[in-house]
């Protein structure tokens, strides 16, 4: 913050922020009445209650909403000297904004094509990956949940884990290798006579939209896990006596069981892809269009950190529109996802 208003709430928020949790942990527990039984403070004590509403409340304060607040008042500034901010020039502008609509902070005879094709090629892209990861992930989430036995399910989890000990960075250089032009997949595919030639996945962005699905794939098969583990085993059985098809009954009772996961899943896996970085820089190629590798260098290539804090916030936006879209698609409230 620039000014003394910015100093108030800095100092004011930390409190404002502590009593808003305090408050809602006294509305929910007076909504859910004596048949809840014993609550938190009741078992655990006053002194464990506070501090895990201090704690929890402080954390909010430092790690998101300040930061947060201090990105949407950076983007709003004008790219200025340190030595000039808080000065006369230094005043709210749409020019970031401008700039990212229209490539100038003072014409609009036309349009930012790049910047903005990379950015509704992110976000459509990350919508395509995020339905390819539930495709994938929703017939292994239901065997484990409901088939598996538990030296299976044990293994499966293994199977799972077990790839992600390795490194983000060191998994997205692994897939470069596999998509290379002299690459495993390459040299399998004109071993066996199908191509003549190797294969341009690297330009072809198929080793990036690979690497992307992969690497958020777990957010996707937990979440959905989750959900689909507290099914009641009783009810598929219950139509499949009644002679209900199988694809009745996971459309009719399992998928609406599991809408909860469904849309945590979705919403981790969209904003994740949307937000990479390592991937997009390892993995794209020549004339690859990402929207945070342009995020990433508005702050460390143009130095210009004002416009890299307002196509931050566009990012944020279209991420936080894509989660009240799930919500109303799913018919549920924010609450219902993190259980």
């Amino acid at each position: 913050m620039h000014s003394s208003v910015g100093q108030v709430v800095i100092f004011a928020l930390p409190a404002v922020v502590v009593a808003a949790f305090a408050i809602l942990a006294i509305r929910d527990r007076r909504r859910a009445g004596p048949a809840a039984g014993p609550g938190f403070v009741a078992t655990n004590g006053w002194p464990v209650a506070i501090f895990l509403i201090v704690a929890v409340g402080l954390w909010t304060v430092f790690m998101i909403v300040l930061p947060m607040l201090s990105m949407i008042d950076l983007s709003f500034r004008p790219r200025l000297p340190p030595p000039q901010w808080g000065s006369a020039r230094d005043i709210y502008t749409l020019e970031n904004y401008r700039y990212f609509l229209f490539g100038s902070t003072t014409s609009t005879a036309s349009w930012n094509t790049t910047h903005l094709k990379a950015f509704g090629l992110t976000i459509w892209v990350s919508i395509l990956i995020t339905i390819l990861d539930f495709v994938v992930c929703y017939p292994i989430a239901f065997y484990m949940a409901q088939v598996a036995r538990p030296a299976r399910l044990r293994l499966f989890m293994l199977m799972l884990i077990a790839p992600y000990w390795v490194n983000e960075i060191l998994r997205a250089f692994a897939f470069r290798l596999l998509f290379a032009s002299q690459g495993v997949i390459n040299r399998a595919l004109m071993g066996a006579g199908i191509t003549d030639q190797p294969i341009d996945f690297i330009a072809a962005d198929v080793a990036l939209y690979s690497g992307l699905a992969y690497a958020y794939l777990l957010m996707m098969m937990f979440a959905l896990y989750n959900a689909i583990e507290t099914l009641d085993r009783n009810q598929i059985e219950a139509a499949r006596d009644l002679g209900a098809p199988w694809w009745h009954i996971h459309l009719f009772i399992v998928l609406p069981h599991a809408k909860p996961g469904i849309a945590s899943g979705a919403t981790l896996v969209f904003m994740l892809t949307a937000g990479a970085l390592a991937a997009p820089l390892v993995l794209g190629g020549p004339r690859t269009l990402w929207f945070t590798p342009i995020v990433y260098d508005r702050f460390y290539q143009a130095f210009n950190w004002q416009q890299g804090a307002a196509y931050a916030l566009i990012l944020l936006v279209a991420c936080v529109v894509f989660v009240l879209l799930v919500l109303k698609i799913f018919k549920l409230r924010l609450g219902e996802i993190a259980k």
